[in-house]
């Protein structure tokens, strides 16, 4: 039961001057100065660029609306596409509420699908995949564990044409990161190491979150997705291995939540990435 649909796209002349234009960047840049820009995450966007921000949503009624709020304040043009994997705890009538509301919002236009029955983050991924249409495709958790204000500096890569994909590392650099579990540490870099194992990549982070992907990347990967868990994280790390894409990794804040507070992957999960690992390094 697919839906809903808020605002078309606007054009970019009428929203001129904005964040990420030419004119915008060139005041930046005259009152800061080049190095300064690179490193706050400051540069151009295509004048018709939009960005597909796909989130999946599992019982999160407490934290999507503030979640939702942060993402549309991301001064990009974007197509916000949610997704309700058969949610239990009112979040399926938040989402229904949104479907009926007529936002004015210029830079965002806001999609929402609905699954029937609950089949897990992977499955909730490739549907949102399905209706993403804008130029660079960013998945986002609900939970607030992400900040999606660092979103534009995830992008710079892809947009100066330098990466296909681009991976918001946890444990690169210097970025802000709740001290939680250390055994949960244990297990992505252990993950991630024998994910690099099969995949000849250097990666700091595979299970993260944050990936993003240009368009013609989700064109090519898009169909071969299987995974309806948690087991997509290694799957698409795979795929994009194969595909030979140029990864970028870039450092990203974290503030994780414990199991109390609603954190949904385990053990189970766990044993099921290293199968996937496993399965997709070797196999198509």
């Amino acid at each position: 039961m697919p839906q809903a649909t808020y605002l078309e796209h606007e054009s970019a002349n009428d929203m001129d001057p904005r964040p990420y234009s030419e004119e915008w960047y060139s005041s930046v840049r005259n009152l800061l100065g080049d190095a300064a820009c690179r490193q706050l995450g400051f540069y151009v966007l295509p004048e018709n660029f939009v960005l597909s921000v796909v989130i999946p949503v599992y019982n999160e009624r407490m934290t999507l609306p503030d979640l939702l709020d942060k993402v549309r304040e991301v001064p990009i043009r974007k197509e916000i596409v949610l997704v309700d994997d058969c949610s239990r705890d009112g979040t399926r009538e938040l989402l229904e509420d949104y479907t009926k509301r007529n936002w004015d919002d210029p830079l965002n236009r806001i999609v929402v699908e609905f699954h029937e029955r609950n089949q897990g983050k992977g499955a909730a991924v490739r549907t949102g995949f399905s209706k993403a249409s804008g130029d660079v495709v960013i998945i986002q958790d609900a939970d607030l564990e992400y900040n999606p204000a660092e979103i534009p500096r995830l992008l710079q890569p892809i947009v100066e044409g330098k990466a296909d994909v681009v991976y918001g590392s946890r444990f690169l650099g210097d970025q802000p990161h709740r001290v939680l579990y250390f055994w949960h540490y244990l297990g992505n870099k252990f993950l991630t190491t024998l994910s690099n194992c099969f995949t000849n990549l250097n990666l700091t982070d595979m299970e993260t979150c944050y990936k993003l992907f240009t368009r013609d990347v989700i064109r090519q990967m898009y169909p071969k997705l299987t995974q309806q868990r948690f087991g997509i994280e290694p799957e698409m790390t795979a795929r994009i291995a194969r595909m030979g894409c140029r990864i970028y990794e870039m450092a990203i804040s974290y503030n994780g939540r414990t199991y109390e507070q609603g954190k949904k992957i385990g053990v189970k999960d766990g044993f099921k990435a290293i199968y996937c690992i496993i399965r997709y390094g070797l196999f198509d």
